[in-house]
């Protein structure tokens, strides 16, 4: 059996749909506080699968041999983790300790959903997993990036002091499918603005940049970092990068919005530069992203059209 925490989220949902395509058995366990039932739908009926509603902040307690325990429970949005402070800096500590507890105890290979967060603000460009980061651990942001980092750092003691057969993707900008719509990311913002016509949000001049990789990409380098031999942080991300502006430019155009682009100030401790060096990931895994950007968009699109809860305005 494969335990997915975070099951029921964006990304956990759609590496459980991986995982069941390559054969496995997997138990989702999700609290639902931001993840989401509907997108786990599809897989009633799907005997290989369950789904349990736990916090996992608390004992994890699973019958049965487990092979895999791939922890992505967390708030994982800038509006969920400033709303959820606690529980998010608790998932990254208890709940973190408890997967890598039930992964000691069924001798099960671990996998870390970390974050590009942990480089924080980055003074090198792009950002390579030797960087420690430039992390500002008592501001606003610094809920998520340090529980991360400690998940980080905890993930690593287990595999040397247990010797956990652990891994740990750090993920870089990511989109597609079952994104929530209100989640503050910047993909489904632009999205849903220009969708209904209303005026796309850039925060600061716009320059600043961010790199986007579609979700199919994503989870296929984290399959194949999950069955690799590899046990220090691999970044998966696309390193095609562009500004804020550039990106709310080609939503608007693959939309047909006539949306206009209004400016707010920067919020505190926004990274100025997001761009993955895949180097470790080309070689180790033989992963980089195939997904085009427009292409990508395109579905996306589509998507939250059939999602939204207003009629699409031009």
């Amino acid at each position: 059996m494969t335990v997915v925490t975070g099951g029921a989220g964006f990304l956990g949902s759609h590496l459980v749909d991986r995982l069941l395509k390559e054969g496995h058995e997997v138990l989702a366990v999700d609290n639902l506080l931001t993840g989401n039932e509907r997108n786990l739908d599809h897989l009633r009926g799907e005997k290989r699968f369950r789904f349990l509603r736990h916090d996992v902040t608390k004992f994890i307690a699973v019958e049965g041999p487990v092979d895999y325990v791939f922890h992505f429970a967390s708030p994982a949005s800038p509006i969920d983790y400033l709303e959820l402070p606690i529980q998010t800096l608790k998932v990254g500590s208890l709940g973190t300790h408890n997967a890598l507890g039930l992964a000691k105890a069924k001798g099960a290979t671990f996998l870390l959903a970390s974050t590009s967060e942990c480089y924080g603000d980055p003074l090198v460009h792009p950002q390579k997993e030797d960087y420690w980061g430039n992390v500002n651990p008592i501001g606003p942001r610094g809920v998520y990036d340090e529980a991360k980092r400690f998940a980080e750092a905890m993930t690593m003691a287990y595999h040397r002091f247990h010797k956990v057969n652990t891994k740990i993707v750090r993920i870089f900008n990511t989109y597609g499918p079952r994104m929530r719509l209100r989640d503050g990311r910047v993909v489904p913002a632009f999205v849903g603005q220009a969708l209904r016509g209303e005026p796309m949000t850039i925060f600061g001049d716009g320059k600043q940049t961010r790199s986007f990789c579609f979700v199919s990409d994503l989870i296929d380098g984290i399959y194949r970092l999950s069955q690799s031999d590899f046990h220090e942080p691999v970044n998966i991300g696309n390193p095609t990068e562009l500004t804020i502006l550039e990106f709310a430019e080609r939503i608007r155009h693959l939309t047909g919005s006539q949306s206009k682009i209004v400016k707010n100030p920067l919020p505190v401790d926004d990274p100025k530069q997001r761009k993955p060096d895949i180097t470790r990931a080309r070689e180790i895994l033989g992963w980089e992203p195939k997904v085009l950007l427009e292409d990508g968009l395109r579905e996306t699109i589509q998507w939250f059209q059939n999602h939204l809860d207003t009629p699409v305005q031009k």
